[in-house]
This record gives C-alpha cells, structure tokens and sequence, in this order.
C-alpha cells in the first residue's frame, strides 16, 4: 500500500509540481490551497505525512500544526516554507514539526527527506524489535523484556506500549488511543484508557521507581 501524503499550499503551481513529483515517486498524495478541510482527512483517513507551507491565507501554517497536536493529531509533518530565519525554523520544530525546508528547495532532497522520516514513523515497516531505555518490544514474537527480564502483557498492553514507544515524547490524549489502540472513538470509553494504562504501569515499572509513562494532567499521556 503506498504511503498517503496531505500536501497544503496555497501555491497552485507549486501544489501541482508537488503532486506531480510525489506521484511520480509513487506516493498516494491529496493537495489542498487552504487548510479548511484538512483535519476532517486526517481524522477520517490514515494520513502517513503532512507537508505544510506556512503562510497561508486565514491560519499561519505552524499555529494550524500545534492545535493538531492538542488535539492529538501525531501526524509527521515536514514545513515546506519561505519562512527561513533561524526564529522562524525554531517555531516550526517547537510547534511540533518533524522536519523543515526552506524556498526555493531541491525536490530530490525534499523526496529523500520524506522517504527518510516514513521509514522512521511508518508503523508497517517497523520489523524485528524497538527498545526505549531498558523496555524490549519484539515485534515478531509479541514479547516483552524489561531489563532484560520478560514480563508477561496482554495483546491490548503490548499495542498500547507499541503506540507509547513509536511516540516518545509525544502526548497522546485518550481519543488518540481509542482510535489507534482499541480503534474504537467512543468517549465512553474513557476509563478504559485509564484502566489499561495503570495496568500497564504495574507490569512495566512495579516499583513505581522508574516512571516511564507520565500523566499530562488535563491532556493525555506521554512515554518519556
């Protein structure tokens, strides 16, 4: 399946040359002027990558990003900008950009970056094991060390802590979760969440000593 990327900008040439070129390199790629309808996609679609300009008419590009990521949306996204003072770059990371190019950019580095962060984040062709500090998910067998140690989860606890390590340091909020872990958007399912978390919690740092997942009061959950 080929990875789907949102292109905004506001730029018609420039969007079209960006399809174009994306097509080409054989990506599933939806451009849009405006970022009027760009969060009902990516709520309702499995979006892979954003390439986002950042002067666009009614939002400033990087203000649209961060109240994405408030609202949970982890979607990589690389800013595609003529914004390029060192202020401006340090904004684009800070409001959770994954990557940064400045115009007028090379479209085979540009390729090569976005080929660059899919392998990284796209969840399909992780193979083989991830580790964060001294948890050991093996992908394969589905098991989990601690220190070297296994410790016996459930397939819920062991996608959830899947999802926590691919988004280390991210802030994941509970309707972030429900969609990727128990695919299921039901608020109601709240308490769930929680449940599931704590359990989690329990198994992987019994001692309470080492603190790997942290309550974002108000806001979600974060494995840092």
């Amino acid at each position: 399946m080929s990875n789907k990327i949102v292109i905004v900008e506001d730029e018609e040439d420039l969007l079209d040359l960006l399809e174009y070129n994306l097509s080409k390199e054989g990506f599933d790629v939806v451009g849009f002027l405006n970022t009027k309808t760009v969060q009902k996609i990516l709520e309702e679609e499995s979006i892979d990558l954003i390439i986002m300009d950042r002067n666009l008419p009614g939002v400033e590009g990087s203000e649209y990003i961060n109240a994405l990521r408030e609202n949970g949306i982890q979607t990589p996204v690389i800013y595609l900008t003529a914004k390029d003072k060192d202020h401006e770059i340090e904004e684009g990371f800070l409001s959770g950009g994954d990557d940064y190019m400045t115009k007028p950019f090379n479209m085979k580095e540009l390729i090569l970056r976005i080929k660059s962060i899919l392998k990284r984040t796209n969840k399909s062709a992780v193979e083989g094991s991830i580790r964060h500090k001294d948890l050991l998910l093996d992908l394969d067998a589905r098991t989990l060390l601690v220190d070297k140690d296994q410790v016996d989860i459930t397939k819920l606890e062991f996608d959830l802590l899947y999802e926590f390590i691919i988004s280390k340091n991210s802030i994941l909020d509970r309707d972030y979760l429900l969609q990727n872990v128990w695919k299921n958007a039901d608020q109601n399912q709240y308490k769930t969440v929680n449940v599931a978390i704590t359990r989690l919690k329990d198994k992987i740092d019994p001692d309470k000593t080492k603190n790997y997942i942290q309550t974002i009061r108000g806001i979600g959950y974060k494995l840092s």
